[in-house]
């Protein structure tokens, strides 16, 4: 019998409770001393905090970074946690920097980029001029949905790994998380057409990005006049048929939102499905900290980058992908019975990891991030073992849902699975 399998089922049998020790007030607290501390630094709203080099704070280029709008995303989660005026008043100046991006189309990141920062800024203070600003966003991203591939083009092209092969329309397991934002627009306005494209983008990655294990590819590279999968190869990940700890993430939370925006057991087939294999997947730790891919070093597996197996003394781990996970299963419990048990024990798992003193940090360290230990692309030599604004945002995320007994974070309570 799978070790993990037979652990988890002696877990089972114990109340729920007993996972329920995550000192959430305490962490909010610690989050607003952090915050603070770092607002010292980071100055500058339109260059937000993205992580840190050599220990000192690196922020985004420019606010065209996909990454702009996590920190304004932090600021409200703490903010409505602790009800501390000074960082409701950095959330909203660091939210209003990214006006601009309302009318960007360049990248696929916009859900990302608007939906953490206004979504979150809308959902708490109910300001219009937010909501109309969301609305204009998803004009935005709608404009790189292909009827003919019947998704949002991710990236403009590039060259893949191979030196070879061009990627024309390349699209990535992460764009699932951009599609919220299009269902929102929807719900808001009455106007299907931003539904429409989230739930065809939704169905073509769950034709071709999803193996039959439920394991996932990065990135699929489609035909532009005929709408074919030409490749299917990864981007961040160790290899093309490996699965990359963070894509499988993108895929579990996507997943679990466009079935509660639509009902349709098909996605929630493939959330839960994807949620399985991480869960029962060998590779991860005993800690629930994932690897940065499941497959680093496996026979089978061939890198395309420049990999040497010894550049690492042990393989890096990603906690941005478990605090992302953490939260996804927190939402996707409430929509299954026979998972219900076993995910909300994940999640607790996870989060107990991450609130230890391996990968939270204390106040005044660590770039005044909370978490350490995270990996942004290490075949790109970029960001590893560093903390990234993202992992902080899902991880405030995830404790957000604790902190309200919510299964479902429904974040505006204007749609509901049907």
């Amino acid at each position: 019998m799978n070790m993990k399998k037979f652990i988890m089922g002696i877990l089972l049998l114990i109340p729920n409770v007993f996972w329920a020790q995550i000192p959430v007030n305490n962490i909010f607290k610690k989050a607003k001393e952090q915050y603070t501390q770092m607002l010292q630094v980071a100055t500058n709203p339109s260059k937000p905090p993205r992580t840190t080099k050599d220990g000192k704070l690196v922020t985004v280029p420019d606010i065209y970074d996909w990454t702009s709008g996590f920190f304004a995303g932090n600021l409200w989660y703490t903010y409505e946690a602790t009800k501390d005026s000074n960082l409701k008043k950095a959330a909203i100046n660091f939210t209003e920097a990214l006006k601009p991006l309302k009318d960007f189309t360049g990248h696929h990141d916009l859900g990302f980029m608007m939906y953490c920062s206004y979504g979150n800024a809308y959902r708490l203070t109910k300001n219009e001029q937010y909501k109309d600003i969301l609305i204009q966003t998803a004009n935005s991203l709608s404009t790189r949905f292909s009827e003919k591939t019947g998704c949002i083009k991710s990236w403009n092209k590039r060259l893949s790994w191979d030196g070879k092969t061009t990627w024309y329309f390349p699209v990535i397991i992460d764009n699932m998380m951009n599609l919220e934002l299009l269902f929102f627009a929807s719900t808001i306005t009455g106007n299907n057409k931003y539904r429409d494209i989230a739930i065809k983008h939704a169905e073509t990655t769950l034709k071709n990005h999803l193996r039959p294990d439920y394991s996932s590819y990065h990135v699929i590279n489609y035909d532009t006049a005929t709408g074919v999968a030409l490749n299917k190869e990864t981007c961040q990940g160790y290899a093309d048929n490996s699965t990359w700890a963070r894509g499988q993430a993108w895929g579990i939370y996507g997943f679990t939102v466009v079935y509660r925006e639509t009902g349709d057991k098909k996605f929630l087939d493939a959330a839960i499905n994807m949620a399985n294999f991480y869960l029962n997947n060998k590779n991860i730790p005993a800690d629930n900290i994932p690897i940065w891919d499941l497959n680093v070093n496996e026979p089978g597996y061939t890198p395309l980058w420049k990999y040497d197996p010894n550049s690492f003394k042990t393989i890096p781990r990603d906690a941005s992908a478990a605090a992302i996970i953490a939260s996804a299963l927190l939402e996707l419990q409430g929509y299954t019975t026979q998972y219900a048990k076993i995910f909300n024990i994940a999640a607790n798992n996870i989060l107990n990891s991450l609130s230890s003193v391996r990968y939270l940090s204390e106040v005044g360290q660590n770039g005044n991030f909370l978490l350490k230990h995270s990996v942004g692309s290490i075949p790109h030599n970029s960001e590893i073992d560093v903390p990234l604004v993202y992992a902080d945002y899902y991880y405030l995320e995830a404790l957000s849902r604790l902190k309200n007994n919510s299964s479902k974070l429904n974040k505006y309570n204007i749609s509901t699975a049907k």
